[in-house]
């Protein structure tokens, strides 16, 4: 990797991207790939591409294209997923449940630590073979199991109370999926998920499409 470079927040959600799509093609038996192709597979340009693996340094062969496993492992280790990193998962609702049960962490480098809920009626409850714990546990996994990241998947009025019992207790990032803006200090990074937001903007965008068409017509 390129010394000194800081890489734009927007490359590095691409990387992560470019690490799913290697991880397929990889499965699929393919050993090499072209920039061209690599592209087309995760929906970007080829030139905006090849500029975004310029930061994990000098590499890939002219007519040849990138061998996929050492892309893998270039990106991997940029993102730092070259091992497990540990997670907890606070607010067991619908949405909370369903990020649970999701079988693809394992595969990306994160171990879900443990699930919490304040709801009585939750704890004790198996979720993919991971036992809902009360609030009151949370402090003791997250020493126990190293955690730094922790899944808000709360109500928006607990959310705020929740990161901050997340972030005394050694949390340095989270991956924010309640509908509420969380106040942190600098050292803590905070990742927002708002499926309203991102359908608003499709909705938008379908708008701009509408009115599009009627101008041609």
């Amino acid at each position: 990797m390129s010394e000194g470079r800081a890489i734009p927040e927007a490359t590095v959600a691409r990387l992560a991207v470019y690490l799913r799509v290697l991880g397929s093609l990889a499965d699929g038996g393919l050993s090499t790939i072209s920039s061209e192709a690599l592209a087309n597979a995760a929906g970007v340009n080829s030139a905006k591409l090849r500029k975004d693996l310029s930061y994990l340094g000098s590499f890939g062969t002219r007519g040849v294209g990138y061998v996929v496993e050492v892309l893998r492992e270039r990106i991997s280790t940029c993102l730092g997923v070259t091992e497990h990193r540990s997670v907890v998962l606070v607010g067991i609702g619908n949405l909370g449940h369903a990020l649970a049960g999701y079988g693809g962490f394992g595969s990306r480098g994160f171990r879900i630590a443990g699930l919490f809920d304040a709801d009585e009626r939750r704890i004790g409850e198996n979720i993919s073979g991971l036992c809902v714990r009360s609030m009151d546990e949370l402090d003791a996994v997250i020493a126990r199991e190293s955690v730094s990241i922790g899944v808000i998947a709360t109500p928006a009025d607990a959310a705020q109370e929740v990161c901050d019992r997340l972030v005394a207790a050694g949390v340095t990032s989270i991956l924010n999926f309640a509908p509420a803006v969380l106040v942190v200090t600098d050292i803590v990074d905070v990742r927002k998920v708002d499926l309203a937001v991102e359908l608003q903007i499709l909705s938008f965008h379908e708008q701009r499409k509408a009115a599009g068409l009627k101008a041609v017509l």
